[in-house]
């Protein structure tokens, strides 16, 4: 049985973001994409694309995830939500790996997720702040995007090296496949066989 590669969808959804992960992770046929809403009810993302969550927070089956994407958008900067922050660390403890870019990085800082993790997000000084009581600057690196325990942040321009880190994690395609994707979507070196 396939396991689910989760997205959160929620009003002000960042569509870019995740879009490049999203659409290899389904063309490879090996995970199905679940998305899940706050609520059942239709979302608008920023780009006017109106989604109906498959399943809510509450249904995600932790047995059944490869990975939960968390994508930017507009609410993150002043979404406080403790029964949130529990479900990632949930997911986190269950070792299911998340992967949050832009903005929804600061969900998994209120989670408490990046303490002595490597991460980044879109500046060290965006994150000080939005969130005064950051104090994981010591494991802040300045890079499009990171991985480190299951927890794959980036910042809101790096939709690409985003999608990178996603592929490592899945083992979408082989080391080789990854770099050659990476190359072509990147800098527009095309190579012929990326798995």
């Amino acid at each position: 049985m396939k396991q689910n590669v989760y997205i959160l969808v929620m009003d002000g959804l960042a569509d870019w973001e995740p879009s490049f992960a999203l659409a290899e992770i389904n063309k490879s046929g090996k995970y199905n994409v679940v998305s899940v809403g706050f609520t059942r009810q239709p979302v608008i993302t920023m780009g006017g694309l109106k989604l109906i969550p498959d399943i809510v927070v509450g249904d995600v089956q932790l047995a059944e995830a490869a990975l939960f994407i968390l994508p930017g958008g507009s609410m993150w900067e002043h979404f406080l939500d403790i029964g949130f922050s529990k479900f990632l660390q949930d997911l986190h403890k269950a070792q299911v790996p998340i992967a949050a870019i832009c903005g929804a990085t600061l969900a998994v800082i209120r989670a408490g997720l990046t303490h002595e993790v490597y991460h980044t997000s879109n500046d060290l000084q965006y994150l000080q702040y939005v969130l005064p009581d950051y104090t994981d600057t010591a494991f802040y690196v300045n890079e499009f995007a990171t991985s480190d325990r299951n927890i794959i942040t980036a910042n809101g321009l790096g939709s690409i090296e985003f999608a990178r880190e996603i592929f490592k994690q899945l083992q979408l395609f082989s080391d080789e496949g990854i770099e050659n994707w990476y190359q072509m979507f990147k800098h527009g070196i095309y190579t012929p066989v990326i798995a």
